[in-house]
């Protein structure tokens, strides 16, 4: 299956049906009068988040969705039917995003974060009166009747951020589909050359009778932000994420500059990555012995590292210390969030704007 996180569809609800002009036609009753029903309303655009996708792959080959219209009324005061809702099934995950504007900013929508979540996106137009309704006094025989209200259409975008408690972040050739593979029964793509990551790629971790999800993104490289490489467009798959996996090659030629690259572009990334729980990992510790890399790790530590994890992707050599220190981050991180919650702070505006490119 090929991943696709971006999709741009178009919508529209149905609109409701005409109302009826009907006269009541009964043997023995003279002057029966108008009976003419009510149109049907229309089908509405409904999105939902269900369980087992992971792409938005479905919508590259379908792209116009239409909702059902409304059916017109009939005689003897008969109401037409409802127009059928038009059901769109998206990933958990999918955010939904108007066009950008003239300035290039675009709106969240909606954001889809949980299973079965559902929101009527699009409302369908109501039915329109048959000629009954418009009976009085004074007109004992109306013959107008309404035609419908037509229903909603726009274009909007589809953008999915992958949910995962962890991320994997690094320099293209790190090793961090090595670890991943190591560390869960994912089949991520292994080279011995940059770029072989080049969609997403999830995984569960099952450790000490618990389990994350992590997600391993494409090797970020020094002006990602501007478009350098694959770019920064991945890095919106870690924006859920509550704690990041840095994995340094030691045997690149300087590891501190490496380690300095990658927190450049997560700041000029934004989004709050930058300000995110890091475990910094030397990876490839089998291709060097303990004594080099543990000076390299006291590069780090002099350039600001705090803490720094001598691993081996390959082996497997240091990576349980490693999946130990995941877990308390990830409760700390649920319990500020649970604070947070609490506070009902308003998000904050976007300070730069969406492209869909």
């Amino acid at each position: 299956m090929h991943f696709l996180d971006q999709a741009k569809i178009f919508i529209k609800s149905g609109s409701g049906g005409p109302g009826a002009v009907s006269f009541r036609r009964e043997k023995y009753i003279e002057y029966g009068g108008p009976d003419g029903g009510n149109g049907g309303k229309g089908g509405d655009i409904i999105f939902e988040a269900v369980a087992g996708l992971n792409t938005l792959i479905d919508f590259r080959y379908t792209q116009h969705f239409k909702a059902q219209r409304g059916m017109p009324g009939a005689g003897k005061n008969r109401t037409g039917a409802g127009g059928q809702d038009r059901v769109i099934k998206v990933p958990v995950g999918t955010q939904i995003i108007s066009e950008p504007d003239e300035d290039g900013y675009s709106e969240l929508l909606a954001d889809f974060t949980q299973v079965g979540q559902r929101q009527v996106f699009l409302r369908g137009g109501d039915g329109g009166r048959g000629n009954l309704s418009y009976k009085t006094s004074t007109n004992r025989a109306p013959r107008q009747h309404g035609t419908g209200w037509p229903g909603e259409e726009m274009w909007v975008w589809l953008r999915l951020k992958l949910l995962a408690d962890v991320g994997l972040v690094g320099l293209p050739n790190a090793g961090k589909s090595t670890f991943i593979n190591q560390v869960t029964n994912a089949k991520a793509k292994v080279g011995a050359y940059p770029f072989t990551t080049t969609k997403p790629q999830l995984g569960v971790v099952s450790h000490r009778e618990r389990e994350f999800v992590i997600a391993d993104i494409p090797g970020l490289i020094e002006g990602a932000s501007e478009g350098v490489g694959i770019g920064d467009r991945f890095l919106g798959h870690i924006e859920r994420c509550r704690v990041l996996i840095h994995l340094i090659d030691a045997t690149q030629d300087d590891p501190v500059a490496a380690w300095e690259i990658v927190q450049n572009e997560l700041e000029a990334y934004g989004e709050g990555l930058e300000d995110k729980p890091q475990i910094i990992a030397l990876n490839k510790g089998d291709l060097l012995g303990p004594e080099l890399m543990e000076d390299i790790a006291g590069q780090l530590r002099a350039a600001g590292v705090e803490e720094v994890f001598i691993i081996s992707g390959a082996t497997g050599e240091g990576v349980p210390a490693l999946l130990d220190a995941v877990f308390p981050m990830l409760d700390e991180d649920g319990a500020a969030l649970a604070a947070l919650a609490e506070e009902e702070e308003e998000p904050e505006q976007e300070d730069k704007p969406w492209s869909p490119l």
